[in-house]
């Protein structure tokens, strides 16, 4: 009975627990990890030789402190900075119980940026309202990749790792995220640019926000930037002089026609690697076509910006006539590749009559008959690999470790001229091998002053300014021995070495003495 002066206790129904979403960013992060932890151990025996070019230049950084692919000569030739720089750090930890070990640090850089991918596209998908299925499909395209899978060692996963982040930045609205994923995407490749440049003009998020965009990216890209063009002579690595003075085709194919040459090679493997771009193209078209007439837009702009960018960036390729090597396409193949997924996700989400699903669907089950085509040629040729699908060195890594490490024993710290392919060799030789990669006398030589006195203005301002802080004294190294390759087996003899290629067949080196070397 109440007394009045108290009031009866209130029955209180406890609130009900609001749900917990479904942590799929974090699942797909350690889905992605697992997955490229098996796929480097796939791999890591098949390393092409630019990738060791990538691998020299990480120890010589973490063990010497030098930006360089042989020791005591400095090199600006590394496409991808970021790419030598994590690997670097990550190899300077290694230092801790080991001498630094290179290659384990690259199969942690693999680990981390397939995480990395897995969580920020399963982020992009709930932004979309898609399920996690699309964030799967999509990032299995990506990994799977015969093209990816065999460049594996260069920056081919911090790529689309860079521009996915992009684009959720992009979809959320987060301007100093984008900037510095932007300044990230510059220092994976200087030619993501085109990328940063679509995406941030056709995102309204990004450009109501410019600055603070501007500024995420001067503040990642800045400084190295900075130091590169006054300590090390040049803002934009000697990479874009070599080139420049390259071959641009080869057998008469060059960029635009080297999906021709790799289908004429294997159909099917060419047709599960490049046919998800193919499918993207037309869904751009399908994209562009709602946006000319009033009414619903399914894809969102900054969805439409990447599908724009990859098409734009393979379409500069073309104008620039470069070589078709396969790493090349790994940029529009992977980014077309995403937005083929999401957009057939969005396209599946939006379908307002059986119809409209069965179109999406059928889409979407192409995408995934192709991942699956990937996979099978990923797997065909035995696990683990002993050479890469798509393969183009004079001999596989195993030969070329053989070769570079009794030369590092015959020559000593003496000079020796590479024969054209410089990477492997040069890491398990760890001797003065010598080419325009490692020895910037050459690249004065050959590439710098002939470029000057022939170019016209306002080239020739623009070439003088990147290298204003260059010293252009810098004479070429004077090999003692010239080491050469040859089709065919070779004569014997301590200083001559056979070597098999997949791709050329049976080769040898031979290493010859110079005169007044």
């Amino acid at each position: 009975m109440s007394t009045g002066l108290l009031n009866e206790p209130l029955e209180r129904s406890a609130p009900p627990p609001v749900p917990r979403p479904f942590p799929a960013p974090a699942i797909l992060a350690v889905c992605g990890a697992v997955v490229a932890a098996v796929l480097f151990w796939i791999v890591s025996r098949s390393l092409t030789d630019d990738a060791y070019i990538s691998l020299s230049a990480a120890r010589n950084l973490a063990v010497h402190g030098e930006w360089a692919i042989v020791h005591g000569l400095t090199a600006n030739t590394s496409t991808s900075p970021l790419n030598v720089l994590v690997l670097g750090a990550l190899t300077f930890v290694t230092r801790l119980w080991g001498p630094g070990d290179p290659l384990f640090a690259l199969g942690v850089l693999n680990v981390a940026v397939t995480a990395l991918l897995g969580w920020v596209l399963a982020r992009t998908c709930r932004r979309l309202g898609l399920g996690t299925v699309w964030a799967v499909l999509a990032g299995a395209l990506v990994v799977f990749n015969p093209f990816v899978l065999s460049a594996v060692g260069l920056e081919v996963l911090l790529i689309p790792a860079a521009v996915a982040v992009m684009v959720w930045s992009a979809l959320e609205g987060r301007a100093a995220w984008f900037g510095a994923a932007a300044g990230m995407a510059s220092l994976v490749r200087l030619d993501l640019l085109v990328f940063v440049v679509v995406i941030a003009a056709l995102s309204p998020a990004i450009r109501t926000q410019l600055r603070r965009a501007l500024a995420g990216f001067a503040a990642i890209a800045g400084p190295w930037y900075l130091f590169s063009w006054i300590v090390l002579g040049s803002a934009l690595p000697d990479t874009f002089l070599i080139k420049q003075g390259q071959a641009s085709d080869v057998g008469g194919y060059n960029y635009l026609t080297g999906p021709i040459m790799y289908f004429e090679s294997n159909p099917w493997r060419t047709v599960a690697a490049f046919g998800p771009a193919a499918l993207a193209l037309v869904l751009i078209l399908v994209a562009l076509a709602s946006y000319a007439r009033p009414g619903k837009r399914p894809v969102t702009v900054p969805l439409l910006a990447l599908g724009l960018s990859g098409a734009l960036y393979y379409a500069a390729y073309v104008v620039l006539d470069t070589v078709p090597y396969h790493w090349y396409y790994v940029a529009p193949a992977t980014t077309l590749a995403m937005f083929a997924v999401l957009a057939a996700g969005i396209h599946w989400s939006a379908a307002r009559d059986a119809t409209d699903r069965a179109v999406a669907g059928t889409l979407a089950g192409l995408l995934a008959v192709l991942g699956a085509g990937a996979v099978y040629y990923d797997v065909e040729s035995g696990l683990p690999w002993d050479a890469p699908p798509i393969f183009g060195n004079w001999a596989s890594a195993q030969d070329y470790e053989r070769v570079g490490r009794a030369v590092g024993t015959l020559v000593g710290e003496a000079p020796v001229r590479s024969p054209g392919e410089i990477g492997t060799l040069a890491y398990f030789c760890e001797c003065v091998i010598v080419d325009e990669f490692s020895d910037r006398g050459l690249v004065v030589e050959d590439r710098l002053v002939p470029r000057l006195e022939e170019a016209t203005e306002p080239a020739r301002t623009l070439l003088r300014a990147n290298y204003a802080f260059f010293d252009y004294r810098l004479a070429p190294v004077n090999p003692a021995f010239d080491l050469r390759y040859k089709e065919g087996r070779g004569p014997g003899g301590p200083m001559s070495w056979d070597v098999f290629s997949a791709a050329r067949g049976a080769g040898h080196f031979t290493l010859v003495p110079l005169a007044g070397g």
